[in-house]
């Protein structure tokens, strides 16, 4: 299976928000999945919590023992990684493991900025 049937097949089962949604949508948890480089070079969404790709899952697995807090099964969960791809699949993943409102957003982070919505300076330690 290809790389772009991978992700068409995740992104059939994902209501995903656009950035002015995700602007309005104040009880949402948003978790940025962006490397911590690409975070401290160009920002992160204010309110959004830096949880490393690798152990995603292991936090946010509403029944897991070593999930982070915050949140539970029916939290609003979307996933930003720098354009919109990673952030599909991982949407994808979370929804596996229980949570069946993650979704993601549209375009990523870069959408997010260019739309001109507000953009916190970046280097937030990671949820690892």
């Amino acid at each position: 299976m290809s790389a772009e049937r991978l992700l068409a097949e995740a992104r059939r089962d994902l209501r995903r928000v656009t950035p002015a949604e995700l602007a309005g949508l104040a009880d949402a948890l948003v978790v940025d999945i962006r490397p911590h480089h690409d975070r401290l070079a160009e920002g992160e969404i204010p309110g959004s919590v830096p949880v490393e790709r690798i152990v995603l899952e292991w936090r946010l697995d509403p029944r897991g023992e070593h999930r982070m807090g915050g949140f539970d099964a029916g939290t609003t969960v979307v996933v930003l990684c720098n354009e919109g791809y990673a952030s599909s699949l991982a949407a994808r993943d979370l929804q596996r493991v229980g949570l069946p409102n993650a979704t993601d957003l549209v375009g990523g982070f870069r959408a997010y900025a260019a739309a001109g919505l507000p953009v916190r300076p970046g280097g937030t330690p990671a949820v690892t």
